[in-house]
């Protein structure tokens, strides 16, 4: 136990009353040649939130005092949650915040107790670090100074920028700041311009600011860059270690504008019936050396970033799309994963080698979804692979069956495909469609992923494993009484919930109307997957074993798993704690990134569905409501574009919303909005900037007019009613219209 340790230890348990700091080295017994080093270690626990001074400079620990430590997640409004380790959320009032902003560490005193019913509040006590020290917004002139408006609405204030910390930005400009000080939670902090990307209309810069707001790193340094064309450069070493699969009839397939291609598979069916299925994947590790330049910028990135109109990868091209990729007739050196599976779809052997392969054909989905469909022209173009291809997804659908029966979640949710133009605007917004040429790489890369997962748990060697723990009691407790209303069930046993619980659910609902509603709440109602040192299995996959193997081109854990691998094969000796204090490293890292990447992707998508309907106000499209809050209803449309229905904008009834069944009901008219329900609506609104898009119902507008027009004694012509229907909804006004409306930078310098 370290001195730091023990001091704490005695504040929490010993101390029976917050104590001076002479009472303390007195109590502790410390030198008067230790003071110095005793007091830094107290306010080393201060900044760190575990003991508290006060203002009588008495010292306590914090959680005797009843204060807790946790990250704020602040809101567009002000408000925000306070995000514990272990318990629950703290509600935190926009006056409580002490000028807290999204993602802060702080400390914070509960104000009321948790009673049944009622949730915790609190207010901020003290803010220990900050988490927002670059600032990413668009630059408003006044006078010889300025401000940067947040992109991030969380970050509910501006940052003051002074005349010569402006970098010439003009008004307008998008740029990226640096906080320079904030000395008051009642004045705006102080900044400087570090970057400035450009005018917020010009292209590509919308994206810019989304890459630069999450930290993505989208150039690669000098150094890097030198060592992967040195890399590349170097002649290809084909070993007698490695074995030769060149003359194998192996494919890849991936979509049409792919270049990173990571992957390739065959399959053979033998005599007995078995399948032999080669799981080939390109060997990074060779080529990125442990502790290089490459390797240390890939480590910092964590994975690819996949936005709407460009990659940000994790590598340079130079290997990515280059030496890496199982280009179509070319030598590469891979990582194979060679699995004998029989008739019922068990593997009953499997061989993992170093290898090169040479593809025999660069395929697209939607080319080997048409030859499984009957295509005749492409059919005969590719004719030497069509059985295969056909055998191919003979074994997918074992696979599948073979997952299905032991318990694996599918859940069906589409993902957008957005197309842009030249000038970056998006001109097309459809689902993305998953086929039976995607199933087929799926059930393969499951099948890999599994079977080295397994392999290595059982070799008792330090690893990096893709974890889905368990969903919590309490959360299952609240799902089965969510589903208990709709008539379903789950089973509960001592061990909780098996997933195949959650599988026959599915099946169940399929196709009825509240099948959309079950399976978003089951969703959100399960933990977030996520890599860890430790085998936790993967409860989604109802797997035992599981982790990432397939795309060490675009993803840091797989490539560890590789070198992990690489050594095993080659002999060497692992230095056990080393390695795993590395892949307890590489696993935090990994998953942290992931988010990130996931966020910017998904803001991204965001930002260009806003800014295609903003194009469109006014149109009437059919949605299906996708979720229902107490502030309105989100409703889908088919292009996978979402909207928001404000409770407010309901005005043809006072609607009342019910937290246990997540539905919308009319005082008077009785009238019930849930998710499911299929509705008409109208494109009322939609902010690229702040990437939300607002629907107005049709036949709430409608009936509204018709009602209005029952007050005056009239009748509504059908002609008169089908030119409502066409006219944007009006904004709401003021009711005091000469009233200004409040300033966000009100308390200006």
């Amino acid at each position: 136990m370290t001195q730091k340790d023990k001091v704490l230890k005695f504040l929490e348990e010993a101390a029976e009353v917050p104590l001076l700091f002479d009472e303390l080295v007195f109590m502790l017994g410390v030198p008067e040649d230790a003071k110095d080093e005793f007091f830094s270690i107290l306010k080393e626990l201060c900044e760190e939130g575990q003991v508290v001074c006060t203002k009588k400079k008495r010292y306590a620990a914090a959680i005797k005092m009843g204060y807790v430590r946790g990250r704020f997640a602040g809101t567009a409004r002000g408000y925000g949650f306070v995000i514990q380790d272990e318990g629950e959320d703290i509600f935190i009032a926009p006056d409580m915040t002490k000028g807290a902003l999204n993602g802060d560490i702080v400390l914070v005193k509960c104000a009321q107790a948790a009673e049944p019913g009622k949730r915790l509040e609190g207010y901020v006590v003290s803010i220990l670090s900050r988490a927002n020290h670059s600032w990413v917004g668009r630059f408003e002139k006044h006078g010889l100074a300025g401000f940067v408006v947040p992109d991030d609405r969380r970050l509910c204030v501006d940052l003051f920028i002074a005349d010569e910390n402006s970098m010439d930005a003009k008004d307008g400009d998008k740029v990226v700041a640096e906080l320079l000080s904030w000395d008051s939670e009642f004045r705006h902090p102080e900044g400087k311009i570090t970057e400035v990307l450009g005018n917020r209309f010009d292209v590509g810069v919308d994206i810019l600011s989304v890459i630069r707001s999450h930290n993505i790193p989208d150039h690669f340094p000098n150094k890097v860059l030198d060592e992967a064309k040195k890399v590349a450069g170097k002649p290809m070493e084909i070993t007698k270690e490695r074995a030769d699969f060149r003359n194998n009839l192996i494919i890849t397939i991936d979509g049409a504008d792919a270049k990173d291609l990571d992957d390739a598979v065959e399959l053979t069916k033998l005599p007995n019936g078995h399948y032999r299925l080669g799981v080939h994947i390109a060997d990074v590790g060779h080529f990125v050396p442990r502790g290089s330049a490459l390797d240390k910028e890939a480590f910092a990135r964590g994975t690819s970033v996949y936005l709407v109109d460009r990659v940000v990868p994790m590598l340079p091209v130079e290997l990515s799309n280059g030496i890496c990729s199982l280009t179509e007739g070319e030598d590469r050196l891979t990582l194979s994963v060679i699995i004998e599976i029989d008739a019922a779809g068990t593997v009953v052997s499997h061989e993992i080698t170093k290898s090169v392969i040479r593809s025999s054909a660069r395929m697209t989905y939607d080319d080997v979804t048409a030859i499984l469909s009957g295509d005749k022209e492409l059919s005969q173009k590719y004719k030497n692979i069509k059985e295969m291809l056909f055998n191919m997804k003979e074994l997918s659908e074992l696979l599948r069956k073979k997952r299905e029966a032991r318990g694996s979640i599918d859940f069906d949710f589409p993902e957008a495909k957005i197309l842009l133009d030249e000038e970056g605007r998006p001109t097309e917004i459809k689902k993305q469609e998953q086929t039976v040429s995607h199933r087929i790489i799926e059930s393969f890369m499951l099948c890999a992923n599994e079977t080295v997962a397994e392999d290595f748990f059982y070799r008792e060697l330090p690893f990096v494993y893709r974890v889905h723990e368990r969903p919590s009691e309490d959360k299952m407790n609240e799902f089965s009484e969510f589903v208990k209303a709709f008539g379903y069930g789950i089973k509960h046993t001592n061990n909780g919930i098996h997933p195949k619980e959650f599988q026959k659910l599915l099946l169940e609902i399929k196709d009825t109307r509240e099948e959309r509603i079950i399976s978003t709440v089951m969703l959100r109602s399960l933990m977030k997957a996520r890599y860890s040192e430790e085998n936790l299995g993967h409860f989604g996959l109802s797997a035992k074993f599981y982790c990432h193997f397939t795309s060490p081109i675009r993803r840091y854990p797989d490539l560890v798993i590789h070198r992990i691998i690489g050594d095993v094969l080659a002999g060497k000796a692992v230095d056990y704690e080393e390695l795993l204090a590395f892949t307890e490293k590489a696993a935090k890292q990994s998953s942290e990134r992931e988010v990130c990447a996931m966020e910017a992707e998904r803001e991204t998508n965001d930002m260009k569905k806003a800014e295609y309907m903003s194009e469109r106000l006014g149109e009437v499209y059919e949605g299906v409501i996708s979720s229902v809050t107490p502030f309105g209803m989100f409703v889908a449309l088919e292009n996978t574009v979402e909207g928001l229905v404000r409770i407010a904008d309901l005005d043809d009834d006072y609607y009342l919303y019910d937290e246990k069944l997540r539905i919308l009901s009319g005082r008077h008219s009785g009238k019930i909005y849930q998710i499911g329900d299929t509705v008409t609506i109208r494109v009322a609104r939609a902010s690229k900037e702040a990437r939300e898009i607002d629907f107005v119902l049709a036949e709430s507008e409608e009936a509204s007019v018709f009602l209005q027009t029952r007050q005056k004694g009239k009748k509504i012509s059908a002609k008169e009613r089908a030119k409502q229907k066409r006219m944007p909804p009006k904004r709401k006004t003021s009711a005091k219209p000469y009233m200004k409306k409040k300033s966000r930078r009100k308390n200006r310098k």
